[in-house]
């Protein structure tokens, strides 16, 4: 039977679902000490970064017909790569917790039943999608999207219709360059499994340009509520913001299906990089448990401030596709073939480093492209050193 592909408008839907959520309007909320001008600057600048490296990802899960965890076998080696696995698994799963725990606590600011209770409803309608499955989500998919594309629209003339002035004073406690690794750190945070869904597209490189384009200009728009709301009404709580317009049950809907949508790619994720760990392991159920061990973490554990974790996935992934793009695009090389590529990992161990030093100093395009550019350098001087294996 021929394999299902999905279309460009399949994979758009997807990462508009992606970027629609309650995690990408709080992290905007911390960029109103910038102001709205240099704000909104420092958001597109770290969109176009994020996104750009977000296109090549998928680009090569989409060319190779590979998941994400699969690529990475590309350039560190069967038993290499499962180094990656590992902690994506980890991030996913840390990730489900982290958006079941923001969606409930902003839901719970309107419908106050409970915390624990709409952890247990996001958590259960996330099982629902993946036991529907990514290829039959298509339709369900149009429906959700429309849904949540009409009522952000709504929920941005709250904030901007009637917004005067701001109530909020520019200060110094963000700087710009922070602010761009902000910025870019969201889109970077989903570099390790878009080709999860990249590699099923009928048209790999439109179909990797329209999610990488979609999740982008949404994550922007995102990012621009969550500062505007907090510029303009003083409050980052979005749960306050949607109550004091009365928005009521339209608040509620935008909340719990913005972290449905986005959350089930999380889960699914984990279950489809669990395949590339443990041979003959089913994806799906895997991404079920990830699925209840984040509501459980969400039930359980407090998940407040999420900028220390951004940056450790920052330090973690970006040296890792940068080793990716100069393997794949510069030097085409495929090391599937071996158990451990040492010298990419001791390549991404220093890109690991390096990114932690480049934290603490303050570039007007952030870490992250500094960071990557640096790895790449030196991954295609070490590749030129020895003798270069040609991708067949």
């Amino acid at each position: 039977m021929e394999e299902k592909r999905t279309s460009v408008f399949e994979n758009g839907l997807i990462w508009f679902g992606a970027a629609v959520s309650i995690a990408e309007i709080l992290t905007g909320t911390y960029f109103a000490p910038l102001g709205m001008g240099k704000g909104l600057l420092a958001i597109l600048i770290g969109h176009v970064i994020g996104c750009g490296l977000l296109f090549f990802a998928g680009l090569i899960g989409g060319k190779v017909r590979r998941s994400a965890m699969e690529t990475v076998k590309m350039s560190f080696g069967q038993k290499g790569s499962i180094l990656f696995s590992l902690l994506n698994i980890l991030q996913l799963v840390g990730w489900t917790g982290i958006m079941i725990y923001d969606g409930a606590l902003a839901a719970n600011g309107i419908g106050a039943i409970g915390g624990w209770f709409w952890c247990l409803v996001i958590g259960g309608l996330i099982i629902l999608w993946i036991l529907i499955g990514i290829e039959n989500l298509g339709r369900v998919n149009t429906v959700a999207m429309a849904a949540l594309f009409i009522l952000t629209i709504i929920l941005s003339f709250v904030i901007f219709g009637e917004s005067a002035a701001p109530v909020i004073a520019v200060d110094d406690s963000m700087t710009f360059g922070a602010a761009v690794e902000l910025s870019v750190a969201m889109p970077l945070s989903w570099l390790p499994l878009i080709s999860d869904y990249t590699r099923e597209a009928k048209e790999p490189v439109k179909a990797t340009a329209a999610s990488a384009l979609v999740y982008g200009v949404v994550s922007c728009w995102m990012y621009l509520i969550g500062m505007g709301a907090s510029i303009f009404t003083g409050e980052s709580d979005i749960a306050q913001i949607m109550v004091k317009a009365g928005l009521g049950i339209v608040g509620l809907l935008i909340i719990v299906f913005s972290t449905v949508t986005t959350t089930f790619l999380d889960a699914w994720s984990a279950g489809i990089s669990s395949e590339s760990v443990f041979a003959g392991i089913k994806g799906k159920w895997v991404a079920v448990g990830a699925a209840l061990l984040g509501t459980a973490g969400a039930i359980l554990f407090p998940m407040d401030n999420i900028t220390d974790f951004l940056y450790l996935i920052g330090s973690v992934f970006a040296p890792m596709i940068a080793i990716q793009i100069a393997d794949f695009f510069i030097l085409k090389r495929d090391h599937s073939d071996r158990g451990v590529n040492w010298m990419n990992l001791v390549i991404w161990a220093i890109g690991f480093v390096v990114y932690r030093i480049l934290m603490n100093v303050d570039m007007i395009v952030g870490n992250t492209l500094p960071d990557m550019v640096i790895t790449i350098v030196i991954c295609v001087i070490a590749g030129k050193l020895v003798q270069p294996k040609e991708r067949g």
